[in-house]
């Protein structure tokens, strides 16, 4: 996967920090979707997008533009709902080797997004955020620089500075890929103590002790968990009970599923299993890309580049083991980010090549995907959040 970076600093300069020519909507009733999208290249998108689901006939609304800013791949909603940050994936931001992250308020009135502000993200091609459970702290991880920092929020939903930086080093087996650090996602448990960093260059879990009061990360003992070498950890997802998470690897197209332990934040390896149909192998041009845990804690879906399509698995709830259930086509070109929405009825995917986003219904008891016949178009959607 290449990751698109912007070089160029007029490009973040020319981030615009309010909606220009953007008319309100008038209020309307379903659940907001967010979009997050790349907006540089051959894309036309010009920052975070805003639509609404029907949750009783899975229909979207036409989407229209609710914030102006560049590359917005990946989005993170405040505990409050009330705040949106999103990473800007550039390189270069303030004439500094450096990506950023955004701060918008949330008009629920008329989903438009109010730019508070920005900050540095400490690394090049930030690609995954998370706001912690008290909604005190934003955590970055950046690709491309192959690092991952805290950002302090103030009450009124504005970015500090950061409170901490960590830098990752070290290599993995594969050259072309990793020969370098690239922290692709970040995470927390769910009693927001342990943050953990899926690093494709590393071919590891790194796990860090997290204080939110004081905004920093401290590396954990154990301190990491590892994957088959030459897997490429991507995007990983606890099951809402905390027992049991799992990390798509983008490079083999596989999951790997680990137990865990609260108490210390240790990870141990309950299997490894194919995202691809059964007897099929990874051909050139197939990556995995988003994973996800249904509500219910019982279902898991992992995304396909290049096979364009959503994995559909059963979780064990005593063993956290993976049963194949369905790969479904995603009615569209490389599928990247997905979000299923917070009643569990429906997933919503974005095919990044082909600017849809795509509304499958979730059947509650053996969890495979339908679609509704619900499709909108957005240039290069890359990433799904609803606001209640």
């Amino acid at each position: 996967m290449t990751r698109l970076f912007s070089v160029s600093v007029l490009a973040v300069v020319a981030l615009s920090l309010t909606v220009f020519g953007q008319t309100p909507a008038p209020a309307e009733s379903g659940l907001l979707v967010y979009f997050g999208t790349y907006t540089t290249g051959k894309y036309t998108s010009k920052g975070v997008y805003v639509s609404r689901l029907d949750t009783a006939n899975g229909t979207l609304t036409p989407p229209q533009l609710a914030a102006e800013t560049s590359s917005p791949s990946f989005l993170a909603v405040h505990p409050t709902g009330n705040f949106i940050y999103s990473v800007n994936e550039v390189s270069t931001f303030d004439g500094k080797t450096s990506g950023a992250v955004s701060a918008f308020q949330v008009d629920r009135s008329t989903g438009l997004l109010k730019a508070l502000n920005q900050q540095p993200s400490v690394g090049a091609g930030p690609a995954h955020l998370v706001v912690d459970k008290e909604g005190r702290n934003v955590l970055v991880a950046n690709y491309g620089g192959g690092s991952v920092a805290v950002l302090p929020l103030e009450k009124n939903g504005k970015l500090k500075s950061a409170s901490a930086f960590v830098q990752h080093t070290g290599s993995s087996v594969n050259p072309q890929r990793q020969k370098e650090p690239h922290a692709h996602s970040i995470n927390l448990d769910s009693t927001g103590r342990y943050a953990y960093v899926a690093d494709l260059g590393l071919d590891k879990i790194l796990i860090y002790k997290f204080d939110p009061a004081k905004g920093l990360l401290t590396l954990n003992d154990p301190s990491s968990a590892g994957v088959t070498p030459g897997s490429g950890p991507r995007h990983f997802a606890f099951r809402p009970d905390g027992r049991f998470a799992f990390v798509i690897n983008e490079m083999t197209c596989t999951i790997t599923a680990f137990s865990h332990d609260a108490a210390n934040g240790a990870l141990r390896e309950v299997h490894n299993v194919s995202a691809l149909p059964p007897g099929s192998t990874v051909k050139q041009g197939q990556s995995g890309a988003e994973i996800q845990v249904h509500p219910s804690g019982k279902f898991l879906y992992a995304s396909i580049r290049g096979l364009d399509s959503i994995a559909v698995f059963g979780i064990d709830q005593y063993s956290g083991r993976l049963t194949y259930i369905q790969n479904v086509a995603t009615q569209g070109n490389t599928p990247r980010g997905f979000g299923i929405e917070p009643g569990g009825g429906y997933l919503l995917v974005g095919n990044q090549n082909s600017g849809t986003v795509v509304v499958f219904r979730i059947d509650p008891q053996s969890g495979k995907l339908t679609p509704t016949g619900s499709k909108i178009e957005i240039s290069a959607p890359v990433s799904v959040k609803f606001v209640r």
